[in-house]
């Protein structure tokens, strides 16, 4: 009895585990995650921390881009920055800048090819400045599609499956201790009188 109520302990913590499957606890991925909405690119250097966030990005077509700006010591925002970027695989590139809000700036240009680029941003912030490259901007690449919810774990047909067998494994324990309990045979107890004198 012991044995089969392992075996059936054990069967619902596989099916535990196995629900929850589809998720990658890796670190140091630096890919876009499947049903993301856009792209992102960062670099930091001792002084300030910049990230570049942009939708994809086709050949020819106008590109905006959002360019996040902080200290790099405290993560706060980084207001009224002069930026200049340039492009070193086509030097010809010109780009736009507006600050949007404290630290957030709106870039605009065009990129001429499919392929990645990187920008160089020249950071100008009272009597600090500095120079960061931000590499891996991948013109013309798509955003990763979501997967159907059901495709990592589970299909819906073997959850049901799982959970059947579990209510008829119960159905049939039950049933094995309601008759070992009738099998046992009961000795009557002697019934002791108290003498109340």
């Amino acid at each position: 009895m012991k044995h089969l109520l392992a075996f059936l302990l054990g069967l619902l913590l596989s099916t535990a585990a196995l629900a929850h499957g589809g998720e990658d606890h890796g670190e140091g991925k630096a890919a876009t995650a499947a049903g993301a909405t856009s792209f992102s690119v960062a670099a930091m250097s001792e002084q300030f921390e910049v990230l570049l966030r942009y939708e994809p990005l086709e050949k020819g077509q106008p590109a905006h881009l959002r360019l996040f700006l902080s200290d790099y010591a405290t993560n706060v925002p980084i207001k009224g920055a002069k930026l200049t970027l340039t492009t070193p695989e086509d030097a010809a590139l010109k780009w736009t800048v507006q600050e949007e809000e404290p630290g957030i700036y709106l870039v605009e240009g065009q990129f001429p090819a499919n392929k990645p680029y990187s920008l160089a941003v020249n950071v100008v912030a009272g009597n600090r400045a500095d120079l960061l490259l931000l590499r891996g901007i991948d013109v013309g690449k798509k955003l990763p599609v979501a997967e159907h919810e059901d495709a990592p774990g589970l299909q819906t047909w073997q959850l049901v499956l799982l959970l059947v067998g579990a209510f008829l494994a119960g159905i049939l324990l039950t049933a094995l201790l309601l008759r070992r309990r009738r099998n046992t045979p009961t000795t009557p107890t002697p019934l002791v009188y108290e003498n109340q004198a």
